[in-house]
């Protein structure tokens, strides 16, 4: 992507986990571009694609105040690894302009010596923990290194912030949330991830157990992720979730596997 920041849109955004949108919504910036290559990303054009605007630095600073000033709960990068220079420098800028929590929204795929910049600057960790097997991170995102960095990468991201606190209204201020998106023929590898979490985080981590897994018609898809995940596969996954002890977490009914809780990639707002 180069040095320069490209984003796609910056909105309230009202489909994240409850304590992340609230009732004012998520304060969402959607970055362009990204470091993996998932064939079945639910935003493709702006990931694989190239839709997207050039914003300065400063242009960046001024969104997140627009943001905050719409009501945001919180500031929403969405998708911002490769643009970490840029977004740090942002984060400096607005040191005693914004009071409210700035979230590192990303795929997992981080350097831990990148993470560490951002000490200080980001109280919410919302990762993605995709895959533990090699075969499945190449086939699926061009990446076979994908779990060697992302388990890493949310251990320094707990070091950093820890467990899930709470405001007043219930919104988060703090803490690390793990996603993980449950894929068709994939359980097996679900079922690892829960397990290596239950082994190397502690007690009071919160986990995203996500259901929505969308097939897109114009996708060029591996035949294994054609059809939506069934009610069996999740079922097996959130039994192991309750089975390991998780004390803290959201699950989601499937009807949540559904193109209209995507956002439209119109250059709003930036």
């Amino acid at each position: 992507m180069g040095q320069a920041v490209f984003a796609a849109r910056a909105m309230l955004h009202y489909f994240e986990e409850p304590i992340i949108s609230g009732t004012r919504g998520s304060g969402t910036v959607f970055f362009s571009g990204c470091p993996l290559r998932c064939c079945f990303c639910q935003n493709y054009p702006i990931s694989h694609g190239g839709m997207g605007k050039e914003i300065s630095v400063e242009r960046l600073t001024e969104i997140y105040k627009e943001l905050q000033g719409q009501g945001a709960h919180n500031i929403n990068l969405v998708n911002p690894t490769h643009f970490s220079c840029a977004i740090l420098e942002s984060l400096e800028r607005s040191r005693g302009d914004i009071t409210i929590p700035f979230v590192w929204n990303s795929s997992g795929y981080e350097r831990v010596e990148t993470l560490k910049c951002f000490e200080g600057h980001i109280q919410v960790y919302l990762p993605d923990l995709k895959y533990m097997s090699p075969a499945l991170s190449a086939l699926y995102s061009g990446a076979r290194d994908y779990f060697d960095y992302a388990g890493k990468a949310i251990l320094e991201m707990y070091r950093q912030v820890g467990p899930v606190c709470l405001n007043a209204e219930g919104v988060i201020e703090k803490g690390l949330i793990i996603r993980h998106l449950v894929l068709p023929n994939a359980t097996h590898d679900s079922i690892k991830l829960l397990y290596w979490m239950k082994e190397n985080l502690p007690d009071d981590i919160t986990i995203s157990l996500m259901g929505q897994y969308t097939p897109f018609p114009d996708h060029k898809l591996p035949k294994g992720l054609q059809r939506k995940l069934t009610s069996r596969e999740y079922g097996l996954v959130v039994e192991t979730l309750y089975k390991l002890g998780f004390k803290y977490g959201f699950i989601q009914d499937l009807e949540s596997a559904s193109t209209s809780y995507t956002p439209q990639f119109d250059l709003t707002g930036v």
